[in-house]
């Protein structure tokens, strides 16, 4: 028989309040229970001292005997400072590619490399320039101008 710390939902509709509770967790989640623990009113302001309310000796007894807490007891209880906070599970990552995909990025990234040493290395030594592009505008009927850098042409208003 697993037990679990869990609650058991009551009150009108809309108006919700929970009975904490021990019980075998094949039971229904509003029936059957061995034990009522506390409750808990959700209604109720969060600083309120009533808003969950334990029996902590009982709570200490039935986590002895390896009841388990859901996830939301588990969260009273470790802000009751009855059981430490819940181990938070390491997430999958589905999107991330797996092991050979990565050698294989590895592996083509190295060969890229490598080409592009072998390409430099053969290859004379080109110019490079970092600046803007000049470029000279000319038409056949025109004469050709000077070169103009774009950056240095500026409409000013009078």
């Amino acid at each position: 028989m697993s037990l679990k710390i869990r609650l058991a939902r009551g009150g009108a509709k809309k108006r919700p309040f929970y009975r904490i509770v021990v019980a075998d967790s094949r039971a229904p989640r509003d029936g059957r229970f061995i034990e009522k623990l506390g409750y808990h009113n959700p209604m109720v302001n969060k600083a309120d001292p009533k808003r969950v309310v334990l029996n902590e000796d009982r709570v200490k007894y039935w986590l002895g005997i390896g009841a388990k807490p859901t996830d939301r007891v588990a969260r009273f209880l470790a802000s009751a400072g009855l059981a430490g906070p819940r181990a938070i599970p390491v997430q999958t990552l589905k999107n991330l590619p797996g092991e050979k995909a990565k050698q294989r990025q590895l592996d083509k990234a190295e060969k890229a490399k490598s080409a592009a040493q072998d390409d430099a290395s053969t290859a004379p030594e080109a110019t490079t320039h970092s600046g803007p592009e000049l470029v000279a505008e000319t038409t056949p009927d025109s004469p050709p101008e000077a070169k103009t850098d774009a950056s240095d042409t500026t409409k000013t208003e009078a």
